[in-house]
């Protein structure tokens, strides 16, 4: 059984949709839909898409964290392996070149949190309920949460939701900070798609050092952070696509940017 649906959509197909599908689950990771996360996006991160969005079938869950009932009775060695494994896939989604939109409603709470958390953008809809409960369960975030959530909310936020494992709702997370968009649950998608169209027509070369720079750059010493930033700024400087970014401006008309 797959636990994904892949699918490209937009203008030029450029879009790629990963949607989550394990509903009867409320779409938990166990090891086999980590598995097909990994491997989907790593045959994305070779592929033409210049956008990615991560959905879920199911409106009542975008995902509720790691399988407890797969992990229960699992041995030590077990149990560390499989998160080395749920390590790769998120990470994965973070390394991917194209940059990632979590298109979220319902729970998504723990790993599920966490996975959301990896990606560039998120949009939510105002039915969507966060959490990251690990506290209530003698356990911490593993997969970015405390590393990443207070580069979104700030780290006073930050510390009480993971430190009191609390729910957070739609619009509590908005008043933080935490999205992109925010919308309705029927609009969420066609405002999620309309944010990887606006993407998607820019140049990917650019685009990619560019979610690279802010990533690589944030945080760092200035001085250290000048010296980088020239480095991405250098690899869009010789392409085919700059090139064309001048003349279609000179010509006015819009540019066909091809990636190259």
């Amino acid at each position: 059984m797959n636990f994904l649906k892949i699918s490209k959509v937009g203008t030029n197909k450029q879009i790629a949709v990963i949607e989550l599908n394990r509903p009867e689950a409320r779409n938990a990771f166990n090891t086999q839909m980590a598995t097909e996360v990994l491997e989907a996006l790593q045959s994305i991160s070779k592929s033409d898409a210049r956008v990615v969005v991560l959905s879920s079938t199911n409106s009542k869950a975008f995902c509720s964290g790691a399988d407890l009932k797969e992990r229960n009775g699992m041995t030590e060695e077990e149990w560390k392996a499989q998160h080395k494994l749920f390590e790769e896939m998120f990470y994965a989604i973070a390394d991917l070149p194209q940059p990632v939109i979590a298109a979220v409603d319902g729970f998504a709470l723990a790993g599920g949190f966490e996975i959301v958390l990896n990606c560039d953008f998120i949009v939510a809809a105002n039915t969507a309920t966060f959490g990251l409960p690990e506290v209530t369960r003698g356990i911490m975030p593993g997969g970015g949460g405390t590393r990443l959530l207070p580069k979104r909310v700030g780290v006073h936020i930050a510390k009480e939701w993971v430190c009191t494992g609390r729910m957070v709702s739609a619009e509590e997370a908005d008043k933080a900070g935490l999205f992109n968009r925010f919308t309705t649950s029927e609009k969420l998608l066609e405002v999620a798609y309309e944010l990887a169209e606006m993407l998607a027509k820019n140049a990917p070369i650019a685009v990619q050092n560019c979610k690279k720079a802010v990533d690589s750059l944030f945080g760092m010493e200035d001085e250290q952070a000048r010296e980088e930033e020239l480095v991405f700024y250098n690899h869009c400087v010789n392409t085919e696509d700059r090139l064309e970014g001048v003349l279609a401006f000179v010509e006015k008309r819009t540019p066909q940017f091809v990636g190259k």
